[in-house]
């Protein structure tokens, strides 16, 4: 029952109705080498969360070793996945379409 919370609680975050398509999720993976204050720093920086936002995603992707960090169409997305990753995190997307593609 709880991890159907937390699941809805992480597509919650951040959906943006930007660019033509599916929606899509970019994703972040827990890794070894970043910093609580580190992953923080990125998501308030590249994503525009607040500080309280971001610590909870930091949370949830420690403890359950990955978290939709923001929800927007494909074509909104790739410029965010590409700084976080150059910022040393593993961010994927999944899902979406781009209708201009």
């Amino acid at each position: 029952m709880g991890a159907l919370w937390e699941e809805k609680e992480e597509i919650q975050v951040a959906e943006e109705e930007t660019g033509t398509g599916k929606p899509a999720y970019l994703v972040v993976y827990n890794d070894d080498h970043n910093t609580f204050d580190w992953v923080i720093e990125c998501f308030t920086t590249v994503l525009n969360h607040t500080p309280d936002q971001s610590e909870q995603l930091a949370l949830i992707i420690h403890t359950k070793g990955k978290a939709t960090v923001k929800t927007a169409a494909l074509k909104a997305l790739k410029p965010l996945r590409i700084a976080l990753v150059e910022r040393g995190l593993s961010a994927v997307i999944e899902g979406g379409s781009d209708e201009d593609e």
